[in-house]
């Protein structure tokens, strides 16, 4: 398994949201990298998640907590020193955002200023990795991908959430932990911008693949809202491996890493959600799409890409997995996951993830 270069290991790294989708992947890699990992999070929403299944718990520092409860985080830090923080907690779905819109903001704003809070005032060296989403961009359904130095915006609650995230993060490096006084403070701060992720674990409301799953298992038709909305999309292992590929150049040239950073996949995953669906189907084996678009239907964007040239030319990141082998992962580990060790199912394919294209 790729170690770059040892950052990790033997390291306390902080993960908010580990509980999650995204978290509880990124907190197998790192306990396999050797990392002492410490998560917060909210509970589980399904005894069915990656985190229940992996057994994670016991492989970790599981603490329960919300990100707005500052004086708790801060306890967090004080205990446990993290020399990493992943901050991955957050309201993540744009139909939930429309109905919570102040709870949306007090998660995903607030939240996010206590975490940038607890890191300026640790006294401590951190490097910290903080994910946002690609819908912090103001979206102009155009047909090529946003830059990092693009305008950031929002039509929904969510996503002009994230993109106040962006303001924040970038306000706190450039007035505490500006990257040109490293020395003084030792604090650098990259925030991220992922695409659609998808993978194994995931069984959240309002997401295509859990939707999808959820019908099949069921042996109901897949109920498409927005058949015709272009995605992004890109196996959950990608923009991971983005993250502690960036952890560990910011470890090493913090200066030369802070920043803003996008994570996207590859130019021929970046289709319809009815694509998607078709090929979920063809690779299942089974089942059917029924279109339930309705032009009264909430907002969301019709057209969404990044442009990933900085993560590749700077970082020497780019994806390994299309849209063909991103599909065949996630469903593998759907079929997979009520017999066998699920722990082992998703070590078995973060080594194959990192041996791809070798």
């Amino acid at each position: 398994m790729e170690d770059f270069n040892n950052v990790y290991k033997d390291k306390t790294v902080l993960i908010t949201g580990h509980t999650g989708f995204k978290g509880s992947w990124l907190s197998i890699w790192l306990i396999e990298l050797g990392a002492k990992v410490v998560g917060y999070s909210l509970d589980v929403k399904s005894p069915k998640d990656n985190f229940v299944l992996t057994s994670l718990k016991d492989k970790l520092v599981d603490i329960r907590g919300d990100i707005r409860d500052l004086k708790k985080l801060k306890n967090v830090f004080d205990k446990y020193k993290p020399d990493y923080v992943f901050h991955l907690a957050a309201q993540p779905l744009v139909l939930d955002s429309y109905l919570q819109p102040h709870y949306t903001y007090e998660v995903n704003v607030m939240g996010t200023v206590n975490i940038l809070e607890c890191i300026r005032n640790a006294g401590e060296k951190i490097t910290a990795i903080l994910i946002t989403t690609d819908k912090c961009y103001e979206n102009k359904e155009q047909l090529w991908g946003y830059k990092e130095t693009d305008p950031i915006g929002g039509y929904d609650p969510y996503s002009s959430s994230k993109g106040a995230c962006e303001l924040a993060v970038s306000s706190w490096r450039q007035s505490f932990m500006n990257p040109e006084d490293y020395d003084n403070h030792g604090i650098a701060i990259a925030s991220v911008r992922a695409g659609n992720v998808i993978g194994g674990g995931d069984w959240s409301a309002n997401r295509l693949i859990p939707d999808c799953i959820r019908a099949l298992e069921d042996g109901k038709p897949i109920e498409i809202r927005n058949p015709r909305s272009v995605r992004p999309w890109q196996h959950v292992l990608d923009p991971l491996n983005g993250y502690l590929m960036l952890g560990q150049k910011l470890t090493e040239e913090p200066a030369t890493y802070s920043g803003a950073w996008n994570f996207g996949p590859k130019l021929d995953s970046v289709v319809t959600v009815w694509q998607i669906g078709t090929e979920i189907i063809r690779q299942y084996g089974c089942g059917e799409l029924a279109d339930i678009s309705d032009n009264d239907n909430m907002h969301e964007a019709q057209l969404l890409n990044l442009d990933i040239s900085k993560a590749v030319l700077k970082l020497g990141w780019r994806p390994k997995l299309d849209i063909g082998s991103s599909i065949k992962y996630t469903i593998e580990w759907y079929k997979k996951y009520k017999s066998g060790n699920v722990y082992d199912l998703c070590k078995e394919q973060i080594l194959r993830f990192m041996r791809q294209g070798e």
